[in-house]
Parts: C-alpha cells; structure tokens; sequence
C-alpha cells in the first residue's frame, strides 16, 4: 500500500464572509491569536507525516508563500538584535523536510475543481485534502487518525461530525448502515454522499468537515462531472462517483472543530486558544471573568 505523503490545500477562495478583512489579505492568513489559520493545517499534516504541501492559490494570494517561505532581512535582523527565540519561531515555520508546492486556479469553480488542479502534482499517489479554514484542535492530530484508518481499511476517508438537522444545507452529508450507532473515532463504509440537502432529504446526521484522504482516481471522477450545487465542481460529487467504484470511510474523528470561515467560530477558536497561549492564559482569562461579570451586573 502507497503511503500518503502528500496534501492539497484549496485556498484560491476569496474569503467574503470576512470582507472587508479579507479584501487583500487571505482568509487562510487570518491569525488565531500569533499563527494564521494556514500554518496550523500546515502543522497538522506534517506531524501526520505528510513532507509535500501544494497549495491551490490565486492570483492574490502570494502572502501565503511568502509565509512560508524564508525572510532573510527578518532573520538577519533577528540575528543582529540577539532575538533568538524569535528566530527559532520564525524558522520552523516550514520544517526543513517539508517541500512548498504552489499551483494557481484560474477561476473560482468549485472545491472539486480545485483539487483537480493539483493532479499534476499528486500523480496516481493517494493524497489528503485539508480546508485551512477548519481548524481541527485534537491531542492525536485529526488527519493521522485518517490515515490510520486509511492503512487499515486501504480505501478512501472523510471525515465526519454530528450536525443539527438545521445545519444540513452547509454539508455534504453521508448515507450509511451505521451512521447512527457511530461513535467518536470509528469509521463505518459509506453507501452515499449529498451536497447540502435540505434536513427532510439529508440520509444521516453526519456532515463533511474539510478533512479528506483520497484515492487518486478520484481525478478521473472530477474531470467527468457536471457542474453541481451552486454551478460549481463539487468534491462530494466526486467521492460520490468514486463510490460506485471503490470503498470510502466516514471517519467520525476524535477532536473539536472550529469554523473559522464563520465569525462566530473564528472568535470561539481565539478565545480557546489564547486561555491556553503560554503568554497570554492568567490575564486573559482574568479580563473574560471581568467582562462576564460586567454583563451580568448590566443585565
């Protein structure tokens, strides 16, 4: 079995629920509190064991591969004010292992057409796909919980949570014999998968998050689709012809999401994340008791 080494990540998009934030300046770079969004998917996938990151951009997305790319100017100033621990920081942006591949897509199409961009690169190898703006926080990284569950079932995953029937017109969402007595990290065989239904039509509870590991056939499936929901190239509509032809996992993952492309879930990840920065944890969650309890005097 090919080990996967490989990892797509998508993000051409222009980010417009957080406009104007996002006017010139990527979603995926949006910080939660000193890291942006991207280099924590970044990370997740390199402490998977994934050395090839190819990124799907557009034209306004440079900032990203300056990211990670080096800063001499920055490093030898560091250097010169005797800033090591922040040239340390600085360096191990991009672990020395870890390759940066940058591919472009010319037109917003959709999620399927974005990783048929990166083929080129992926060749016949397996490879994972990881949506930056889905920041998955778990003590064993989600995406090598995926690939344990890739080696053992040798078949495509996705990975899956628990949703409000409300929720359902936001999701792919998976048909399956055991969707329901499911439970946090098991993986079960899908038999279908629809790209937001309305809750009467949804076949199950579990919805897509932006977490995939995928055979490379899945290119031939991409190629040959329509355009789906909202005219674009869907990657649920992908997986879901790759089906009639090959197993794929639902992987319920062990772990907390947070929808950083949604405001709500952006400030919940900030507000988690800087109770437990190191520098930041007393005084910060000293200030959130004072405003908790300022509100409740004025309610």
């Amino acid at each position: 079995m090919q080990k996967v080494t490989k990892a797509v990540f998508p993000v051409a998009g222009l980010g417009t629920r957080f406009l104007p934030a996002t006017k010139a300046s990527p979603k995926e770079m949006l910080p939660i509190v000193d890291k942006p969004l991207i280099q924590y998917a970044v990370e997740e996938a390199a402490a998977a064991g994934i050395t090839e990151m190819i990124f799907v951009t557009s034209q306004s997305k440079r900032s990203i591969e300056d990211h990670f790319d080096r800063s001499w100017e920055l490093e030898s100033l560091l250097v010169k004010r005797q800033k090591n621990d922040l040239l340390e920081l600085v360096q191990q942006i991009k672990p020395a292992h870890v390759n940066c591949i940058y591919v472009r897509q010319a037109e917003a199409l959709g999620l399927g057409h974005a990783v048929l961009c990166a083929e080129s690169v992926v060749g016949n190898a397996p490879f994972a796909v990881l949506l930056a703006d889905d920041l998955l926080d778990a003590t064993t990284p989600v995406l090598r919980q995926m690939l344990q569950i890739y080696e053992q079932y040798q078949a495509s995953v996705v990975a899956v949570e628990r949703i409000q029937p409300a929720q359902t017109r936001s999701y792919g969402v998976v048909a399956g014999d055991a969707a329901r007595q499911c439970s946090q990290g098991q993986a079960f065989a899908i038999s279908g998968i629809v790209e937001k239904p309305s809750p009467e039509e949804a076949p199950s509870d579990l919805g897509v998050v932006g977490r995939y590991v995928l055979d490379a056939r899945i290119f031939d499936k991409l190629r040959n689709l329509n355009p789906g929901s909202g005219g674009e190239i869907q990657l649920t509509d992908g997986i879901e012809a790759l089906l009639k032809e090959n197993a794929v996992m639902a992987y319920l993952y062990e772990g907390v999401r947070y929808d950083c492309g949604s405001k709500l879930g952006y400030l919940k990840a900030s507000v988690d994340f800087a109770l437990r920065h190191p520098e930041l944890d007393t005084e910060f969650a000293a200030f959130l008791q004072q405003r908790a309890a300022s509100i409740q005097t004025a309610a």
